[in-house]
């Protein structure tokens, strides 16, 4: 009888790391339609020099490492993908591309590259560029107001408020649900419709590429903080419209589940959506600037070796030792 001896694992499952990017951007494409409808053809000009930038990282920094190429796994993709989807779409060309760049060279290649880094690619160029040129990551068009394609500097056009500028004041938004829930609001290019970010989310909880744990603590620690906290005089809208403007649903569908960034036991998966939802609430009542999920997120990421330590899943028949 011959054996044959091989490394684990042993069991393999049909999925790959390119299959599940792939679905990721499929999931993502809804949000980036409907950023383009309602922001225009430079929204989409954005989002490919995010998606260039990420792939000429990627591509040089195995090159000067002498590794093997990490394109064809479709993460640097899904990286430049998701930074076009935090940004206005009237940044200037050049800041996206840097972002791009640091995303796949810095925060994803340096720190270990896919599976090894501490904190999500996308949301550390946010914040990167946020450090740097926080005026072109602050300013929004105003609604139906034309973009230039061919500008290289930013771009001058008229700046309208954000739901979430309105919040800030606070107060209630002039829009309405139903247009921040179908797409009529401007802001980032993944912000603009909520119905959007959820058609991908269902997607992605369809294929079983992410857990509902994450999205759900998430969601539900926004709303109830917004409820309990409200700003308003009515406290259900306030709870509605703090779950649909900004960055909420794109960062709890998308941002927060990241395999290599987020948790792996289900207690801790709970707890580490309860932190980010909390956090963001927090920085959104006391922070500079109206939003505050980027930021949530990136110290939740810094706290998931801690959660997978101390909330480690119950192994099946094992028992708890009884005190003596």
């Amino acid at each position: 009888m011959n054996l044959t001896v091989s490394a684990s694992p042993h069991i393999r499952g049909k999925d790959t790391t390119t299959r599940l990017m792939l679905d990721v951007v499929i999931a993502l494409l809804p949000a980036l339609i409907a950023g383009v409808i309602v922001q225009g053809l430079r929204a989409a000009l954005v989002a490919a020099v995010c998606v260039l930038s990420a792939l000429a990282g990627e591509w040089l920094l195995r090159l000067v490492l002498r590794q093997y190429n990490t394109l064809p796994d479709g993460s640097a993709l899904v990286t430049g993908l998701l930074l076009a989807l935090t940004l206005p779409a009237s940044v200037p060309y050049w800041t996206a591309a840097t972002g791009g760049l640091f995303a796949a060279v810095v925060v994803k290649g340096i720190c270990g590259g896919l599976g090894q880094n501490t904190f999500n690619p996308a949301l550390g160029a946010r914040a990167f560029l946020m450090l740097l040129f926080p005026a072109c990551l602050t300013r929004f068009p105003a609604l139906g107001a034309p973009l230039p394609l061919g500008e290289l500097s930013p771009v001058d056009v008229i700046t309208g408020a954000t739901p979430l500028h309105h919040m800030q004041m606070p107060a209630l938004p002039d829009a309405t649900l139903a247009d921040m829930f179908l797409g009529g609001i401007g802001g980032c290019i993944g912000e603009t419709s909520a119905l959007a970010l959820l058609i991908g989310g269902g997607y992605l909880l369809f294929r079983r590429v992410i857990s509902f744990r994450i999205p759900a603590a998430y969601l539900g620690t926004v709303a109830v903080l917004s409820l309990v906290f409200t700003k308003g005089d009515s406290p259900v809208l306030w709870m509605a419209y703090s779950l649909l403007s900004g960055g909420v649903l794109l960062g709890a569908i998308f941002m927060a589940t990241d395999y290599a960034t987020s948790p792996v036991g289900p207690a801790a998966q709970v707890v580490y959506g309860v932190g980010c939802g909390a956090l963001t609430v927090l920085f959104r009542y006391t922070g500079l600037f109206p939003e505050g999920v980027t930021y949530a997120i990136l110290l939740m990421n810094a706290a998931v070796w801690l959660l997978d330590r101390y909330l480690v899943p119950r192994r099946y028949g094992e028992r708890k030792e009884a005190a003596q």
